[in-house]
């Protein structure tokens, strides 16, 4: 089963070393890359031990507290109709004397003339306290909580979301606590996964979604290997119950997205760090002739799963993969995201059986790639439809202090997001003020930029105001650095009077020495700027290898990669002789771009 993930080599290296020496191990990655598959490949995994039952019985000093026993697997089952069996004679020789007690009276009340009412009472009374004297004799009998006698391999247990109860065990509430109606305690335990998970794995996925005392008493469970049972809420009289320690010796394997750390308890991880392994899954994977056979494997697999879909032709398949690298975001590289690649896969086979296709082929995968767009790529269409309703979208002639900048809205659609300068009086001391709810990191770009202005510009800026906006930006804001050079170009066309071309879009981040950094989500700026009716984008010189737009769009724009802010200017201002002498007295300035590694490291705006 772990030859089934593809790509995540080390991952799976980790995993089988983990399973050898029965170690603990932190996955950490995006959704969809592999996590939960790993976590049930390791139970198969794990050396073959001995697997238990476990037994709870009654315990006859104190029913609050009930026995604990474990035995073999199998055995278990053995000693329960053991116990019924002696239980069902018992209850026989009961039955056979009640009945005998129950004629003698019946017949001395007939033999005697006494009253036939007062005989019916005592036989009644006799049944009654020969029923009540039988529930003891059913409390011998112990309950299996933990039944290992059909597995063959170390159990796995998904406890991703679960509550305190089914992760760490509970004892039901009983309505009837007296009167010889109650339930015993022992037959009201129920195991959490934790026991479930013995001499298994135990996999909790959103590790950070579990409650601070839940990773408190998880964590006293890996190190005891054994965790007792009581009733989960106060209110209930299971709280009253606690059992003897239960078994508990699993493998833990905990998962969750890069936030997940953030909640997760630091003893807890310390614990799983300590005694095991932790690993980030990756996101992409190198396109190479060996990895593009395992992308047809798995659409293989995909189809032989689901059971009705048709099989692909070599075409259809290769439309897969060309989207496998288009969502990787990097050239040369494919997704390791396979859950939303399935779901294409899935979607492409729907649409070939709807028109009773014998195969499913390119044209049903360009079908599918258009119905399964996200939500959030279907707002951003949305959004940009309607901005051209409105006339919002400006794609021709040119405006001072006007830029087209991009925008990711979510991981995989694009939008337009112009930005707008204009300088002011100050009434006081000068200032940048910036609108459309900017996050933290947009707050520090265009601090970033109000750099490279103010060392720029002849202007005294202390007799300024200069006003950024960035044009329905929305509730979500905006986030992330790559408006950088788009905030720049409209602030130093609004302070120069210079008109800017609007036919033309951008977006990257900004170094305070006018150095163009790349960002995230290229691609899907790109195709947003050509729905809009862009005609030219300027991008990062560092993201030229990442764009892999669609083939509709290919004719529609012109990329221009750009490494200095000097370059962006160049591109985007009108009028030669004045552009030209403010081009040139930036680049006097500011340098040319150095020191490029600055900043190397890939920024991920959201939206931007």
């Amino acid at each position: 089963m772990v030859d089934q993930v593809i790509g995540q080599d080390e991952a799976r290296d980790i995993v089988k070393k983990a399973a050898k020496q029965r170690r603990h191990v932190m996955m950490i990655g995006s959704p969809g890359t592999g996590k939960s598959m790993l976590a049930k490949a390791m139970s198969h995994l794990l050396p073959k031990e001995e697997l238990q039952d476990v037994l709870v019985y009654h315990n006859p000093d104190d029913g609050n507290e009930p026995k604990v026993r474990t035995v073999p697997a199998g055995k278990g089952d053995q000693i329960i109709d053991a116990h019924k069996e002696e239980a069902r004679k018992r209850n026989q020789l009961r039955t056979f004397l009640m009945l005998i007690i129950v004629v003698i009276i019946l017949g001395y009340t007939i033999i005697s003339n006494a009253s036939i009412l007062l005989g019916i009472i005592a036989a009644i009374a006799v049944y009654i306290l020969f029923r009540y004297t039988q529930r003891g004799s059913d409390a011998v009998i112990p309950n299996m909580i933990v039944n290992a006698t059909d597995q063959t391999t170390a159990p796995f247990e998904d406890a991703t979301g679960a509550h305190a109860g089914a992760l760490l065990g509970d004892v039901r509430h009983d309505p009837f606590q007296s009167g010889g109606m109650e339930t015993p305690s022992h037959d009201r335990v129920e195991p959490g996964a934790i026991h479930k998970a013995n001499k298994g794995v135990l996999f909790v996925d959103e590790i950070n979604t579990l409650d601070v005392r839940s990773q408190q008493k998880l964590m006293t469970a890996i190190q005891e290997g054994e965790f007792s049972i009581t009733g989960q809420s106060e209110r209930s009289s299971g709280a009253m119950v606690q059992t003897e320690p239960v078994p508990c010796d699993f493998i833990m394997i905990a998962a969750g997205n890069r936030d997940a750390l953030e909640n997760m308890h630091p003893a807890l991880r310390s614990r799983i760090k300590g005694y095991g392994y932790e690993v980030f899954m990756d996101d992409t994977i190198d396109d190479t002739p060996e990895m593009r056979r395992k992308y047809v494997r798995f659409i293989a697999q995909e189809v032989e799963n689901d059971g009705r879909l048709p099989h692909f032709t070599p075409e259809a398949a290769r439309e897969v993969m060309l989207e496998a690298k288009r969502r990787s975001g990097r050239k040369g590289h494919l997704t390791l995201h396979f859950r939303s690649l399935g779901g294409l896969v899935r979607v492409a086979g729907d649409i070939a059986r709807a028109e009773d296709k014998e195969l499913t082929e390119r044209e049903d995968v360009l079908q599918a790639k258009r119905r399964s767009r996200s939500i959030e790529q279907q707002l951003a269409d949305n959004y940009i439809e309607r901005r051209k309703d409105y006339e919002l979208t400006v794609a021709d002639g040119d405006v001072v202090g006007r830029v087209n900048g991009l925008a990711v809205m979510g991981e995989d659609s694009g939008i337009m997001l112009p930005v707008m300068a204009e300088v002011a009086p100050a009434q006081g001391g000068g200032q940048v003020i910036a609108t459309g709810k900017l996050q933290e990191m947009a707050e520090e770009s265009v601090q970033n930029v109000s750099a490279i202005i103010k060392k720029f510009s002849d202007v005294d800026l202390s007799e300024k105001d200069i006003h950024i906006q960035f044009v329905q930006a929305g509730q979500q804001g905006v986030d992330g650095d790559s408006a950088s050079i788009t905030v720049a170009t409209a602030v130093i066309s609004a302070l120069e009077d210079m008109p800017l071309r609007q036919d033309l879009a951008m977006t990257g981040s900004l170094s305070v020495r006018g150095d163009v950094l790349p960002v995230g989500g290229v691609t899907h700026k790109i195709e947003a700027a050509a729905k809009s009716g862009i005609e030219t984008v300027i991008i990062p010189k560092a993201n030229e290898q990442d764009v892999m737009i669609e083939d509709e769009y290919a004719e529609m724009v012109e990329i221009i990669p750009v490494s200095h802010i000097s370059e962006v200017l160049d591109i985007a201002l009108i009028g030669e002789t004045e552009k030209d002498s403010l081009v040139d007295r930036l680049k006097s300035i500011t340098g040319n771009a150095l020191d490029r590694q600055v900043g190397a490291g890939n920024s991920n705006p959201s939206p931007q």
